[in-house]
């Protein structure tokens, strides 16, 4: 009996395996990105004035760099990626190694096993790091990249030293904690 063109009423193990693997990923994604501050506050133009020396610079870059470090993820990520617009073959290297990150790093709740061996962490962040680099290299666009992420570099730098800390009332996520966290 063929059954061309029914609709499978009882879903198979992998298929829920693979829903539930999805729900995982949507919720690390989420929980990442929930650690990003809204970009109203992060670009406060009242927030903005000169340091009023190098101590006080640094300082502020520090606490920035800490409270908002996935807002300036982001920025550095887009300059990047605007900078491979001009390079289709680097951009397409780009998004397949990010791809790779994502599954094989991010989004793992299991350790990563190759032929009944289990791979550690260490040797899964060096490898993907070490075939991205040579990966865009090999694409002829260094200088683009390296350009871009000194460039990316530059403006957090900036925006870290001249936007205010005093507005920044969460001390816990700015990394000010000196004690155990208060549990309120």
């Amino acid at each position: 009996m063929t059954t061309y063109g029914t609709i499978p009423t009882s879903s198979s193990p992998g298929a829920s395996a693979n829903l539930e693997y999805l729900s995982r990923a949507k919720e690390r994604i989420k929980e990442g990105l929930g650690a990003r501050r809204p970009w109203k506050f992060m670009f406060n133009i009242r927030s903005i004035n000169f340091p009023g020396n190098v101590s006080e610079a640094i300082s502020r870059v520090r606490t920035n760099v800490s409270y908002f470090r996935v807002n300036y993820a982001i920025i550095v990520l887009l300059i990047l990626f605007l900078s491979l617009l001009w390079h289709p073959i680097s951009l397409i290297v780009f998004v397949v190694m990010m791809a790779a990150w994502f599954f094989l790093y991010f989004l793992r709740d299991e350790p990563l096993v190759v032929f009944n061996r289990t791979i550690d962490d260490r040797v899964v962040l060096i490898v993907l790091g070490v075939l991205t680099i040579v990966f865009l290299l090999l694409t002829d666009a260094t200088l683009n990249i390296l350009v871009s992420l000194l460039i990316g570099v530059v403006v957090v730098l900036v925006h870290a030293s001249l936007r205010r800390t005093d507005d920044l009332n969460d001390e816990e996520s700015a990394g000010l904690m000196t004690g155990p966290p208060s549990s309120s």
